[in-house]
This record gives structure tokens, C-alpha cells and sequence, in this order.
């Protein structure tokens, strides 16, 4: 149920048996606060739709087309932690708070979390976010401390089998790219070009805060309001994003490296490119339907994992998740074995093997119950409520309509999806091999 109190849309949300209040500020920036009453901690994200995906695009009313190196919006967020008084996180530190953020493909989030000084802590968080100070100086400094963090990143098997695998899906897309940018990309990074993406990205039409803890959403409402209200926004217009075409099929079949483990790392991925036909509840529900097929394929209570695991293939880190947003899509499976070709050869047979007997209604029903089960306990955790409805919103849906879309999805949509996105056609692997 809907309704509007003061200035705030009020929704119930029947699973948590809380309300959610939504207000929309100028110029155009909705604030959401979720009250816990009760809550010693409160927990505040600030996020950007501008991730490291972003990097062409055009704003309304322009023929213009703006590129920008590879890591943008990653080195972006580092240097807004820096101003004229050093680094932001020490303010943050001296009024209790820990802070933090994060870039991914999509977007950027700025965050702390506090049991005390509330109030100057957002204060903190909003006046850091729309104050960018940049110079040649702190740019190029910059770009010495991002280029080690590369070189880190280079050697690290975790994230070389990851950014493997979606550089064999992806022909094109910049999703195949990693999000911290190469060494060469970020050395083209400039303070004007910082300025100019800050104030394409950075306006708040452009943003949304969502606030959750023992809080008056009145009181969070007018402090965010009297903060914008006095900065002086110009509209900004609508940004179009801009892709390079991408094909159907994946880009390369298969990926191997050596790095410094103990043992080979394996990611098998399936591109679903289905997903630039779908809306924002379309997206969660693919993505509902699609963890539910995984689970039902690879839970740790089906036979599979426990023929894998019984021989040795897999522990109990192995893996399979499903990744849905607008421009793409795809589906990982993987973590560490002692035989990678083995452990491929029987992931792709047992895929087969659910294809052709199918899967009962008793599974199907026991996941759905064990998946509602594990959202509705990840709600113990503000910082998951946040920075999920933050990441679900910038999809044109929202977090809590969860429940209500998997109490929808029927056994013959999640099994239509074994053929439609586990196709041999759009699979690649990744593997790290230890050292010789």
C-alpha cells in the first residue's frame, strides 16, 4: 500500500513490516529513508549513475559525443575523497564514522555508517560529493597510487579469471574491461576532463540517497533539501549512453593464464544477450528466474555439486550466479579445482543431463521457499538494504518487489531458461593454471 504523507510517498512493505519514505528534492534527486526503530547504527549511501561502463555518451539536445578513458568513473571516485583539507575519510574517522565507496560497471556509491553525529556525518557525505577539487598536482599523484593498485590487480587470480571470461563473452562491450582502467587509459585523464564527466554524472537528477537507521525522515528531508537548495543546479537533460554493437556470440572461446596459485581457478560463463529487450521488472525477474535454475542445477543440496565435491572437483566455495542489467547479461559458474578440464566437461554434462529429465516440482518449490528465505535474512543488514536498492533502482525497478515477482515465476519459465541462457553456442571459459 501507497500513500502520501507531507511531502513523502509512503510505501508499506509487507515483507518487513516497515514503511519506506520517498521524497524527490530539487533539482530532480530522490531521497529514500528506511526508519529502523530501534537501530543503534545508521547507514547512508550516496550514489551516481555513472560507472565504469560509462565511458560514450550524449547529452539531450547535442550531436556532441563525449569518449573518456577506460577507469573514469573508478578514478573519479578516488579523487573526490581528496580536497583543499586532505583526505575526507579522516573527517569521517573524527566524528565516528566509517566511510567508504565503491565503483562497479553501473554506478558509484559513497557511503558511511555511524551510532553517533548523524547529522554532520550526512552533512559530510553530501557537501564531499558536490565539492570536486581537482589539479594537475592530486591528478597525477593519482594516477602513481591507481596505476600500483592496476599492477595489483594484474597478478590477483580472483580477478584475472573474472575480467578473463567477460573479455571472451564480450566482442565490445566496455563491460569486458576492467573497471579500474589500464595503466595507459588512466594516464589520458586530466583534470578538465575529471570537471567536465563530474559535471555530466555528478548532477542529482542524476543521483539518489537512500538512508536507513533510527531516523526522522523529516528531519533527513530538510537537511538534503537545504544542502542542494543552496548550489544552484541548472537542469541537466537526459544522458544517452552510447555502445558499440554487440554480437550474439562470444568473442573468444576460451581464456587460460598463469599466475602464482595452488591450485587452477575455472570460470564457465554463458552470455545472455536477451537482456537489452527487457524493462526493470523484466530484468528482476529474469534474474529471480535464472538464480532459481542455478540453484536448482547447482545447489550445494543436488546431486551434481555432491558427485562434483564427493571427487574432489569442487569445495565449498564453488559457485553460480547470474548478473542482469540493461546492456548486458551473463551467467558465471566456478571457483577453484584441482582438474579444470574435468571439472568442465562434467558442469557442461550435468547442464545437459537436467536439460533432458528435467526437474521436479518439489525442487522447484523448495528453492523458491529457500530463496525468499535468504532474502528476507540479508535484511538483518543496513548496508545491504541500501546499497541494493540503490543498485535495483538505477535498473528501473526496485529491491522490494522481490517476493511478490518470485511468488509469480512458474516452474515451465525457469526451465524454458535451461535452452534459452545455458546455450553450448554462448559459453566461454576462463582458467588461471599455477606457475610453471
Amino acid at each position: 500500500m501507497t500513500m502520501t504523507l507531507n511531502d513523502w510517498t509512503v510505501t508499506e512493505i509487507e515483507v518487513l513490516q516497515e514503511k519506506l519514505y520517498r521524497r524527490s528534492v530539487a533539482p530532480g534527486m530522490d531521497i529514500y529513508v528506511l526508519p529502523k526503530a530501534g537501530y543503534q547504527k545508521k547507514y547512508a549511501a550516496f550514489s551516481t549513475r555513472f560507472g565504469s561502463i560509462d565511458n560514450k555518451f550524449q547529452l539531450d539536445g547535442s550531436d556532441e559525443t563525449i569518449a573518456v578513458p577506460e577507469g573514469m568513473a573508478h578514478f573519479l571516485e578516488h579523487k573526490l575523497f581528496e580536497d583543499e583539507r586532505g583526505n575526507v575519510s579522516d573527517r569521517f574517522a573524527a566524528l565516528g564514522a566509517s566511510s567508504n565507496a565503491f565503483t562497479t560497471f553501473t554506478h558509484t556509491t559513497y557511503l558511511f555508517s555511524t551510532t553517533a553525529n548523524f547529522d554532520e556525518s550526512l552533512a559530510l557525505l553530501l557537501d564531499f560529493v558536490q565539492e570536486p577539487y581537482f589539479t594537475a598536482e592530486t591528478v597525477s599523484k593519482e594516477q602513481g597510487i591507481i596505476g600500483q593498485e592496476i599492477r595489483m590487480y594484474d597478478d590477483h587470480p580472483q580477478w584475472r579469471v573474472f575480467f578473463n571470461l567477460l573479455e571472451a563473452l564480450y566482442h565490445a562491450h566496455p563491460v569486458r574491461c576492467d573497471i579500474a582502467g589500464t595503466v595507459e587509459s588512466i594516464a589520458r585523464i586530466t583534470p578538465e576532463l575529471l570537471y567536465r564527466c563530474y559535471h555530466k554524472f555528478y548532477h542529482p537528477s542524476n543521483m539518489a540517497l537512500f538512508v536507513v537507521g533510527d531516523l526522522a525522515p523529516d528531519r533527513v528531508g530538510r537537511q538534503v533539501e537545504e544542502n542542494l537548495g543552496r548550489r544552484n543546479y541548472r537542469p541537466l537533460g537526459r544522458i544517452k549512453r552510447l555502445s558499440p554493437p554487440e554480437p550474439e556470440t562470444v568473442a573468444r572461446r576460451r581464456i587460460t593464464q598463469e599466475l602464482v596459485v595452488s591450485e587452477p581457478i575455472f570460470n564457465l560463463g554463458f552470455k545472455d544477450p536477451a537482456v537489452i529487450n527487457l524493462d526493470g521488472d523484466g530484468l528482476l525477474r529474469r534474474e529471480i528466474a535464472m538464480e532459481l535454475l542455478l540453484e536448482i542445477v547447482f545447489g550445494n543440496s543436488e546431486p551434481l555439486f555432491n558427485d562434483l565435491y564427493r571427487d574432489g572437483l569442487i569445495d565449498d566455495h564453488f559457485d553460480a550466479g547470474y548478473t542482469a542489467e540493461k546492456s548486458y547479461g551473463y551467467t558465471l559458474i566456478g571457483g577453484e579445482t584441482r582438474d579444470p578440464e574435468q571439472l568442465y566437461k562434467r558442469v557442461m554434462a550435468g547442464i545437459a543431463k537436467v536439460k533432458k529429465e528435467g526437474f521436479t516440482t518439489e525442487q522447484f518449490e523448495r528453492h523458491r521457499r529457500n530463496q525468499l528465505g535468504g532474502y528476507m535474512r540479508r535484511f538483518n543488514s543496513l548496508e545491504f538494504i541500501a546499497n541494493n536498492f540503490l543498485s535495483y533502482l538505477f535498473r528501473d525497478t526496485e529491491l522490494f518487489r522481490y517476493p511478490a515477482i518470485l511468488q509469480r515465476i512458474g516452474k515451465e519459465e525457469v526451465a524454458a531458461l535451461l535452452d534459452e541462457n545455458l546455450s553450448p553456442e554462448r559459453h566461454a571459459v576462463s582458467i588461471i593454471l599455477p606457475k610453471k
